[in-house]
């Protein structure tokens, strides 16, 4: 994995913040995760992570937020512009390799127009 942080202002921290984007924004739901997608007019887009006591003991939560902030690190610099994104992992995520979640989180992604267009 990466080493973190060079990465804060990529992800959302505050409580306020998160809460505009959960009252604001629009729900998406995965088989692996649920996110909240809320245009917003800071420059660069801004994940934030939440989980909750439901989702099981504290290693589960580190865990499953470890893996979601590392495949937030992976499309870093492809991330449009002016949006939060709050992303509510599911249980089934933590038992699922690495590879399938980053390709559910890439095609979630790419099909909700959150990754820049590549050139060719």
């Amino acid at each position: 994995m990466l080493q973190g942080g060079g990465d804060r202002a990529l992800f959302l921290k505050r409580s306020r913040d998160i809460e505009y984007a959960k009252k604001n924004g629009r729900r998406i739901s995965t088989p692996f995760f649920n996110m909240m997608i809320c245009p917003t007019d800071v420059s660069g887009s801004r994940v934030g992570i939440v989980v909750g006591k439901r989702f099981g003991g504290a290693v589960s939560r580190n865990r499953v937020k470890r893996l979601f902030r590392e495949l937030t690190r992976h499309v870093q610099g492809e991330l449009i512009q002016g949006q939060s994104l709050v992303v509510f992992p599911k249980r089934d995520s933590i038992v699922q390799p690495f590879a399938v979640l980053k390709e559910a989180w890439l095609v979630t992604l790419q099909r909700q127009r959150l990754l820049r267009p590549h050139e060719n």
